[in-house]
Parts: C-alpha cells; structure tokens; sequence
C-alpha cells in the first residue's frame, strides 16, 4: 500500500488501545508501520537495483524485528534530545516509557505493513530469504481511497467529538480515540471480507469461461480502486493471455467486449541473453504474467531493446505500469537496464 495508509494503520492500532499501555505508542506504531519501506534507499543505486531490494528483506518475518529496532532506536534519540533541549521532568500522572513494551508494539506495527502490502497484487515474500516465492491476496488496489476514508475518520472523529465534550464539561479517562480506531480497524476487516468474497466469484468466472476455444491454465481478478465489483481479469493459456473487465456482481466476463490478447513471443537469443540480465532475472521472478518482447535499437546505434511487462499491470484501456527494458549490443552485451524507457533514448 501507499506510505499514507501504513502510517495510519499504526496510528489507528495504537489508538485501539496500546497508547494507554506505555507513553510513545502512538509515534512508534506510526513510524514502524512504514518504516519496512526504507528499501527504497536503494532507488539511489538506480532503478535496476531499486526494483530488485524493494519488499525484499524489510518486508519479511526475518526483518520485521530488525526494522523494529531501527525505529526504537530512532524514538529513543528523538526522545533524549527533546528531554535535553526541553529540561523538565515528565509532568506529574504522565505513562511511563517501557522500552521492551514500546519494542513489542514496533513488531506488531511492522507486521501490519506485510499485511497491507499482502492485500494488493503487487505481493511480497513474507519468508524470504529462505524462500523466494511471491504472496498476493489481489483483494485491494495499491491505493484504496475506502480505506483511507475510514482511518482519516476514525482518527479524526473523536478529537472533533472531544472538543464538543469539553464544551459541556465532560470528563474524558484515559486517551481519546479508542472507539473510532477500532471503529475504523473493523472496518477494514468488513471492507476485505467483501472484497475476498467478490474476488473469489470473479476469479470463479474467469475460470468457467473458454477462450479461443481453449481453457485457461491460469487466471487472476485483480482490484480497482473503489468499485469491488469490477475487477482485471487476466487469463493464461499455452499461447497468450488476455486482459478483460470481469463484473463479479453479475457473474460477467468481458461485458463490455473489450478484452485484449497478448500472444507469447517466441524466444530469441536477445529475450534469452536479458532474461540473465540482473534485471531481467528480478523482474522474472516477481512477474505473474511476463512478456517479453524484442525490438530492435536505434539503427544509428546497432542493437536490441527487450522490453518485460507484467500483464496483472496493463489493465485494459490504461497505460500499463512498471515495465522494464534491457538494452543489448549487437553481441547481446548488456549495456543499459531500467524501467520507463523512451525507444531511442539512453538513460
């Protein structure tokens, strides 16, 4: 999921009723909810190598106690250089900071960020690196405005409804806001029971349906923003997929007759020789639906650009996402690899 719904979900989970157990819940479920995307880092290295560490080991069992680490290290240093420059004690009735609490609350915060990033259909490995295999539950959109709605609202809410009370008197225990989180948690819950359950009849429709007189080896819905009705339906067979609208609600696939066919190229040294190439190999290892095309370079500059699409990512009638290119010598050298080339163009 985006940055913005990580950081709320810790939010919210702490507000559900860990900040009355220890002081700095709240800033430390928050920080460690997002803190597994610090692999974006490699970014820097160029989008090759970007690509290939993002949702690698930060986003794992093995990483989420690490990565709470780093975060408590990063509140604690915050903490001691606010006390130095504030120079007062704690006002009197205030939690107390338990460290090994506070530690416990980081895992459970980061555990949340691999179960965000599960739901959408982009996955990741949960046991890497002792397993490479890629989890998706492909029940949300990457950003999913249902979800955002609910935690901004559950957050919000009772501080609104706590300036009401203060106006008349009330006394408030404890802190605001355990209701709306929880209310905005379940939520979430109902929200993905839904979205399983219309996933699971799309998925069903793809797979009683023949196309071009073949069955399909394998199909995915994948989500829409908003809609849980209307889904990506990707199919495979022996020779090509297809990517369709699939409505879930009716039980109907390709209703509109807009489904587009992507036949499989047939290999060639240029595929094979990117296909080894480091991107190449990362990018086929994530992909689902891989296709890879070949397509010669420049003729001023003699050559191959192979091209690795995802088809989960084209949906039918936008622009597909994250495709990657590898740009070979006329020996099939590599010479360039990255995502969003322009034919012609060297970055």
């Amino acid at each position: 999921m985006e940055p913005i719904t990580h950081f709320l979900t810790g939010a919210a989970l702490s507000r559900a009723g860990f900040n009355r157990t220890t002081a700095l819940a709240t800033v430390t479920m928050t920080l460690a909810a997002e803190a597994g995307d610090i692999d974006l880092v490699a970014y820097i290295r160029g989008s090759a190598v970007g690509f290939a560490q993002h949702r690698g080991i930060t986003h794992t069992f093995l990483g989420v106690p690490f990565v709470a680490a780093l975060t408590l290290g990063v509140v604690w240093a915050v903490r001691a250089a606010w006390l130095r420059v504030r120079k007062r004690p704690p006002r009197p009735g205030a939690l107390p900071v338990r460290w090994g609490r506070l530690y416990g609350l980081a895992c459970i915060a980061g555990l949340s960020h691999l179960l965000l990033d599960f739901t959408n259909n982009y996955g990741l490995r949960p046991f890497y690196p002792f397993q490479g295999r890629w989890y998706a539950w492909d029940i949300v959109f990457i950003i999913e405005p249902v979800m955002l709605v609910l935690l901004l609202a559950g957050l919000s809410l009772p501080f609104l409804f706590g300036l009401v009370s203060s106006e008349v008197g009330a006394r408030q225990k404890g802190p605001r806001g355990r209701g709306g989180a929880i209310f905005a948690l379940l939520g979430i819950l109902l929200l993905w029971g839904v979205r399983d359950y219309e996933h699971r009849r799309a998925v069903s429709a793809l797979e009683s349906f023949e196309y071009q007189g073949q069955a399909a080896t394998r199909a995915s819905a994948l989500p829409y923003m908003v809609n849980p009705f209307i889904w990506q339906g990707v199919i495979e067979t022996d020779r090509f997929y297809q990517s369709m609208r699939v409505d879930s609600a009716r039980g109907e696939v390709d209703p509109d007759g807009r489904a587009v066919t992507y036949y499989k190229p047939e290999e060639s040294p240029a595929s094979q020789a990117a296909r080894q190439s480091y991107l190449g190999r990362a990018y086929l290892d994530w992909a689902r639906y891989p296709l890879v095309r070949v397509e010669p370079r420049d003729p001023r500059d003699p050559g191959w650009v192979v091209t690795f699409s995802d088809v989960r990512f084209m949906y039918p009638g936008r622009r597909g996402v994250l495709e990657a290119y590898v740009e070979l010598s006329p020996s099939l050298r590599v010479e360039d690899e990255g995502f969003e080339r322009t034919l012609g163009t060297r970055r």
